[in-house]
């Protein structure tokens, strides 16, 4: 491609119209003739590699300041922001071509686009899908390592999607993928905000700075539909200008859940909007599921879908892996997976299992390693709200000590008095949950959810996957 068709105006150059053989951002991918962008990353920063991929083969590189390279430099008041809109114009700008629904916030976002998707699906329009568990062009499924990808991955798969014949896709924006300006220049029809609690704070600095992060894909959308349940969700409302919608599944908005009745078999509600109300049956139990599919049918009608289609492929919808999964057992009690790892999605959990545990609810927790530490008394207190009994374990130690982060755990548990176990090995802690559950027990194993492998000391990953290890401890009773 020719740099002036690249660059599209977004930076000057004297180099003159010369042929870019490759884009990159990783000095490991630099070859003759490539278009090498210096980015600072939290551990490297690309400037300082610059002139050495010049010497590499490079034709020019994109920087923020003058580097003394002469005309092989094009600068630029923001790297990142120019990557991301580079990668667009490599591949064509497949974002200009796909209808781009997006969702954001800390809990809800992955069962909220896989619901949209499949309604989208359903109604004919081939789909694809971007999120934390997988990627998906149509029915194929990409394994995926972020839930926003890198910029160039991201534009790339679009373009895959695009060749596909898709017509839509529907995303998982994380606030690293807002931030870091992995998405580009791309824009959305309708965009989705499902709540805001803590989480990722080892990356942002406070709670404000991550709000002001998830906001950011408000101002590149046609129309919002937010969350007013989430004193968050009350705020954006307020502060953005864009055509904008409320759901709710307390109160009146302008998409609403009523009459909601939860059992462990699945949900039924009343999807009222514009003075009508529909009965919507869903297999998907759990009162934080009404709110992620009253989401997904308001941004399905605000694409155009005809209500009674809607709500015919919301019932025939069996649930995203790893989101309030209920594990065969064969036994007198139920086993839940979820991926629930932060304090709020936690208690959500939890009290929506409790309306319909006969017994006694067990939950089996964890925090991540090398994540944000302060979460993880806060977890243990969210978890003793619901639960008649607690077994702490590990979960992604990563390069920590787990018995260390159990330690910051059970910080939250002072001043309660709900029965506790501490069983570090996380497979052991599971069967132990099996041999100790009683007949209407509930047991859920939190923290985990799609996720097969569990991330040791250097990096390590090794297979885990709790289905398999539930099928394993029940062979031992």
């Amino acid at each position: 491609m020719k740099l002036y068709d690249l660059l599209e105006d977004n930076a000057g150059t004297e180099l003159g119209n010369i042929e870019i053989s490759s884009l990159t951002d990783d000095t490991r991918k630099v070859t003759d003739g490539s278009l090498f962008v210096c980015v600072k990353g939290a551990k490297f920063d690309g400037h300082t590699a610059a002139a050495e991929m010049l010497a590499k083969g490079a034709a020019a590189v994109v920087c923020e300041h003058d580097l003394g390279l002469g005309e092989r430099q094009i600068i630029t008041d923001n790297s990142r922001r120019l990557y991301g809109r580079l990668c667009a114009a490599w591949f064509g700008h497949p974002e200009r071509k796909l209808k781009m629904i997006g969702v954001t916030g800390t809990n809800g976002k992955t069962t909220t686009t896989n619901v949209i998707k499949h309604i989208l699906m359903s109604a004919g329009h081939k789909t694809g899908l971007v999120g934390t568990i997988q990627n998906e062009i149509g029915n194929e499924v990409l394994h995926t390592d972020n839930t926003t990808p890198m910029a160039y991955d991201f534009m790339e798969l679009l373009d895959k999607m695009v060749k596909a014949g898709c017509e839509y896709v529907v995303m998982e924006v994380s606030s690293f993928g807002l931030v870091q300006e992995r998405i580009g220049c791309s824009h959305f029809g309708t965009a989705v905000f499902t709540n805001l609690t803590q989480d990722h704070l080892d990356y942002h600095k406070d709670m404000e700075e991550y709000y002001q992060a998830k906001k950011l894909l408000f101002g590149m959308c046609d129309r919002a539909m937010i969350n007013v349940d989430d004193e968050y969700g009350r705020r954006l409302y307020e502060e953005i200008m864009e055509e904008k919608y409320t759901f709710s599944i307390k109160k009146a908005a302008s998409f609403y859940a009523d009459g909601i009745k939860i059992k462990s078999t699945g949900s039924s509600f009343w999807f009222c909007t514009g003075g009508k109300s529909h009965l919507v049956k869903t297999r998907m139990p759990g009162a934080f599921n009404v709110s992620n599919i009253t989401a997904a049918i308001a941004a399905c009608l605000a694409e155009g879908l005809p209500i009674e289609q809607i709500i015919e492929a919301v019932g025939e919808y069996n649930g995203v892996k790893g989101r309030c999964e209920v594990i065969p057992t064969g036994r007198d009690f139920t086993v839940i997976c979820d991926y629930a790892h932060t304090p709020d999605a936690i208690e959500n959990i939890l009290r929506s299992v409790r309306e319909y545990t006969e017994g006694r609810l067990v939950c089996l927790f964890g925090c991540g390693g090398d994540r944000d530490a302060a979460k993880r008394p806060k977890m243990a207190a969210a978890a003793a709200k619901y639960a008649d009994r607690l077994i702490v374990t590990s979960d992604n130690p990563r390069s920590e000590d787990p018995e260390a982060i159990i330690r910051d755990i059970l910080v939250g548990l002072e001043g309660t008095d709900v029965p506790y176990d501490v069983v570090t090995d996380r497979r052991e802690a599971i069967y132990h949950a099996l041999k100790t559950a009683e007949k209407g027990d509930i047991v859920v194993l939190a923290g985990k959810g799609h996720e097969d492998y569990q991330i040791l000391a250097g990096g390590k990953h090794i297979h885990f996957d709790e289905r398999e290890v539930v099928a394993d401890g029940l062979k031992l009773l």
